[in-house]
């Protein structure tokens, strides 16, 4: 039996709700201009946190941003999902008619689902007991129903899928939409990932003793931790040839990517490990370290992330490193969003032809290596053609994507 040659995957339509601004114009360039959205908590009652900020959105009414679904019927994840894809899909030049809803998929990923509803629900309980719950809320718990949201938006028949892999999640939901259009089985996905900010997960991070105490500084020699964070993102995948046939504007083809779990330790990331799923991205990818031009880093800003990171970084390429930097600077961590925003970021440093900053380093560790170019402070102008994108998570979970500039015919 003849195998069917795998299809070459663009991203054609970006969308964005973050702290940084709604729709990935905005969102570009407030990075190009290294703007933080890091502020005071405003979505839960932060009394008694040692540390009071977060990368929240503000001014997001989700009514205003979706056209077919009642807004109420979805938690504030769901809605960022939905309302990023939306923006996606007008940003591709389409209208939801446009798109075959039996051949499209959504697939996003999360670290805390509804997260906010169940906070919701549990202070009823406390107060209320089970008889005195709100119905509608429960029926919004399901984390499944981020992707769902996306779906019931746009109108979609194709598998609506939501991973649970944490702060690794959104690649692993462009990893899974690159496969189905690659082998044929979508002709359209909708992807990234989306996460509301809450209180337990800002308790849980407190605990840790992970929480910055002002910024979080990627790469800073007195990094102390991150910023809790929030926000959905959304990208568009087509076949590149049927994206050209129909003139889309295609800012970056997908090329492959890489996945490890090690599950080592709750917490701790694996140097080792992270250098795997870098090695297996390049080879899925079909390209060599040396090919590599931009990274943008998981870069958290903890102690321990940063310097795993480079050195899983410097057993892949060895004494020559490309830039790398970190977003969460400026956006804070916005959890199962996160590698999503940094897919999206390498699409458009790939489009406009820029490398994004690590905003807020001082100094940058002398213990990383002279020579580890973190783009301190200030964005660069810089001819890329391929950048790499890291998402990992708690638990062990990596992943990490490849993004090419498309070359014009």
């Amino acid at each position: 039996m003849c195998e069917r040659p795998r299809r070459r995957v663009a991203v054609t339509g970006l969308g964005a709700v973050s702290s940084l601004g709604l729709g990935h114009r905005a969102l570009t360039a407030a990075i190009r201009t290294a703007q933080s959205g890091i502020g005071p908590i405003e979505q839960f009652d932060a009394d008694g946190f040692e540390h009071t900020l977060a990368g929240e959105v503000r001014d997001f009414t989700a009514h205003e941003h979706l056209r077919r679904t009642d807004a109420a019927r979805w938690g504030r994840s769901g809605q960022f999902a939905a309302a990023a894809a939306r923006m996606a899909v007008d940003d591709a030049g389409l209208s939801a008619g446009q798109l075959p809803a039996q051949r499209t998929a959504s697939c996003f990923g999360t670290t805390n689902g509804e997260a906010q509803v169940l906070e919701h629900l549990t202070g009823q309980w406390i107060t209320r007991g089970g008889a005195g719950l709100d119905v509608d809320a429960a029926g919004q718990v399901d984390a499944g129903r981020i992707a769902a949201a996306v779906a019931a938006e746009l109108d979609l028949g194709g598998p609506a899928l939501t991973l649970g892999t944490a702060c690794a999640a959104s690649n692993y939901a462009i990893g899974y939409g690159f496969d189905l259009i690659a082998d044929g089985e979508a002709d359209a996905v909708l992807c990234g990932g989306a996460d509301a900010s809450n209180r337990a997960t800002h308790a849980g991070f407190h605990r840790l003793g992970a929480l910055a105490q002002d910024l979080p500084r990627p790469f800073d020699e007195h990094r102390d931790g991150i910023v809790t964070a929030e926000g959905g993102v959304a990208l568009l995948l087509e076949p590149l040839d049927a994206a050209r046939a129909r003139g889309a504007h295609l800012y970056a083809e997908v090329l492959g990517y890489g996945m490890t779990c090690d599950a080592k330790h709750m917490t701790n990331p694996d140097a080792a490990s992270i250098a795997e799923c870098i090695r297996r991205a390049h080879h899925h990818a079909g390209i060599k370290p040396e090919e590599v031009d931009y990274i943008c880093a998981h870069g958290t800003g903890t102690r321990a992330n940063d310097s795993t990171e480079v050195a899983a970084l410097r057993e892949t390429f060895g004494d020559r490193l490309p830039p790398v930097s970190s977003i969460k600077s400026m956006l804070g961590h916005t959890m199962g969003a996160a590698a999503g925003f940094g897919a999206l970021i390498c699409c458009a440093a790939l489009d406009e032809g820029f490398l994004p900053p690590s905003a807020t380093v001082r100094h940058t560790d002398p213990a990383l290596g002279p020579d580890l170019d973190c783009v301190p402070n200030t964005a660069r102008e810089a001819s890329l053609r391929i950048a790499q994108n890291h998402g990992f998570a708690f638990g062990g979970n990596n992943a990490v994507t490849v993004f090419a500039k498309v070359a014009p015919q």
